[in-house]
């Protein structure tokens, strides 16, 4: 496995969501009180599928990157490239993914947003052919 530094533990392998990302990604669950934060890592070239978190109110996800390079797509728009420090506001209702980098780890905070009735639905892979044209 390739030395990768995060300020956070990169926990276990993610074997409850595995079904949902293409690639090898790793959780470690910060906080399950008030605000639930997982830390997620992903090795080079994992991504989630597309997703949505859906809410009746509130809801939806905030993204803290932590480490390394990676990417952030919302359905109908271009990929966005994103380095630590990044922050990614994530509505409840809105289709996107995020991963890593083909040549890179990464590692971000995902912060559930508190909401009513919230639920995630999963959907398609991101395409091989999509995720390739990625630089």
């Amino acid at each position: 496995m390739c030395e990768f530094k995060d300020i956070f533990p990169r926990g276990e392998e993610n074997a409850a969501f595995a079904n949902y990302f293409a690639g090898q990604s790793y959780l470690n669950m910060l906080s399950l009180e008030q605000v639930v934060i997982g830390n997620v890592t992903f090795e080079p070239g994992c991504r989630n599928h597309w997703h949505i978190h859906h809410a009746v109110s509130g809801g939806g996800q905030i993204l803290l990157v932590t480490g390394g390079r990676g990417y952030y797509q919302e359905w109908g728009k271009e990929a966005r490239e994103l380095h630590p420090g990044d922050v990614v506001n994530i509505p409840a209702g809105v289709k996107h993914w995020h991963g890593a980098a083909k040549d890179s780890w990464f590692s971000h905070l995902a912060v559930e947003v508190p909401g009513e009735e919230t639920k995630t639905e999963w959907c398609e892979p991101v395409s091989d052919d999509a995720y390739s044209k990625l630089k």
